[in-house]
């Protein structure tokens, strides 16, 4: 099944360490793929960075959408550890 990846500022997050998606790039990724946020959503989250070399190597992981009630938006609970470079992810894939 394909999740779109959906853009996400890995900086902004609540006080339990869950992605902020308010962002201009996550609203215009969610705008893209006419995607409505609900609880239980999974959903493939990216942000920009790069390698040793300082090439393009967005970082990637996947996460589960939930509603931040004091904030009042929307959180994505991700798995810190399972963070991985789109060049990583491919890899890995390969080799499954």
């Amino acid at each position: 099944m394909y999740i779109p990846k959906i853009y996400v500022d890995f900086h902004k997050m609540d006080d339990l360490g869950r992605l902020l998606l308010i962002g201009s790039g996550t609203i215009q990724d969610l705008e893209k793929y006419d995607i409505k946020l609900e609880e239980g959503l999974a959903l493939d989250f990216y942000s920009d960075d790069a390698n040793d070399e300082g090439e393009p190597d967005e970082l990637r992981v996947e996460g589960t959408v939930h509603y931040n009630e004091n904030l009042k938006c929307w959180v994505a609970a991700i798995d810190w550890n399972a963070i991985r470079h789109a060049s990583e992810v491919s890899n890995l894939e390969l080799q499954a």
